[in-house]
């Protein structure tokens, strides 16, 4: 099959190559992949920056989600059968969407959304999935709660729009005047102009900050939240509690703890909860996704679709942050 694939990390080009199908388990479908969608995590996979969480053998199939058609079953798969349309996202072991095949296990994927093309079906899983962890496990967002969602025209933000909104919060964002439309019509109910406007000085008394930024956003975002509010952060570093949650060692939750010293310290000041969020797959959340999309309460975006061959054009696209919804790979 062909592949686009990375050979050591920080490799800035992916290259298509023929590379051998993979071996189905017992509990894998093996699915041929009609489209992948591009997200920010392949570029921190692809960088090295996401070694301290896990450490890929190369070369590396990128790829972190997918819709395409079951091809065939192992033979301890209960839950579909050759033909089924799904989508899904593969457990971090096992990445690599941006391929012609993929062995998956069956618990990471569902029947797509009936009323969504391919391409449409391949937005979804990642964010969705993410963003569904962000709002029940962690956040427990409620309605007429107050949450703060950077970036709400990128492809992480107008899906997150949308679902806060469909949990009956009370949603702002952040984003520049190609956006503002956008954003609104997705149902944000307050706008803040990122490139004339800081959010610090116009937001005040949150409870919830949804981080897709990191850096000098994340720092920002202490300072509009009300005592006992929370951060959940899905771009800057991870903390102790993260390492204690997910069971990492000791010396690695220690590493944790020494790298978030400052976010620590602001939780204190404020009075906060900082919370880093490494999505896990799950069909069952994106089972309950399919129903609020097949429900027209939720519609993926897409800025633009590039063919295969294109994968490199696609992530060079999505690294510029210039996209309003979702970048999509057709491969077939």
């Amino acid at each position: 099959m062909k592949a686009m694939l990375i050979h050591k990390y920080g490799q800035k080009n992916v290259e298509i190559e023929n590379v051998p199908m993979p071996e189905v388990s017992s509990n894998d479908v093996l699915a041929e992949i009609h489209a992948a969608s591009i997200n920010p995590v392949d570029f921190k996979i692809r960088d090295g920056k996401l070694r301290p969480l896990i450490n890929y053998k190369m070369p590396l199939i990128l790829g972190n989600d997918f819709s395409g058609t079951v091809i065939k079953t192992g033979k301890n798969v209960t839950k579909f059968k050759a033909g089924d349309p799904v989508y899904g996202r593969p457990r971090k072991s096992r990445i690599g969407t941006f391929a012609e095949y993929i062995a998956i296990h069956e618990d990471d994927i569902v029947l797509k959304p009936e009323n969504l093309t391919f391409e449409e079906a391949a937005a979804v899983p990642l964010v969705g999935l993410t963003t569904y962890q962000a709002f029940h496990d962690i956040l427990n967002l409620q309605p007429k709660d107050k949450i703060l969602i950077q970036a709400g025209s990128g492809g992480i933000g107008t899906f997150a729009i949308q679902l806060a909104k469909q949990m009956e919060a009370y949603v702002a964002t952040t984003a520049s005047n190609a956006g503002k439309d956008l954003v609104e019509s997705l149902g944000a109910d307050k706008v803040i102009n990122y490139r004339e406007e800081k959010f610090e000085e116009k937001l005040a008394d949150y409870d919830y900050v949804y981080d897709t930024l990191g850096g000098d956003s994340l720092i920002n975002s202490f300072k509009i939240l009300k005592p006992g509010g929370k951060i959940v952060s899905i771009s800057d570093v991870p903390n102790a509690r993260f390492g204690k949650e997910n069971n990492y060692p000791f010396w690695k939750t220690l590493a944790f703890k020494l790298i978030s010293r400052k976010l620590t310290k602001l939780e204190k000041q404020y009075q906060v909860q900082y919370n880093f969020l490494f999505m896990k797959p799950s069909g069952e959340q994106l089972n309950k996704i399919k129903e609020l999309i097949e429900a027209e309460k939720i519609k993926p975006l897409i800025d633009q679709i590039f063919p295969f061959e294109d994968t490199q054009k696609a992530m060079e696209y999505s690294e510029t942050g210039r996209a309003k919804g979702k970048i999509i790979v057709k491969i077939k």
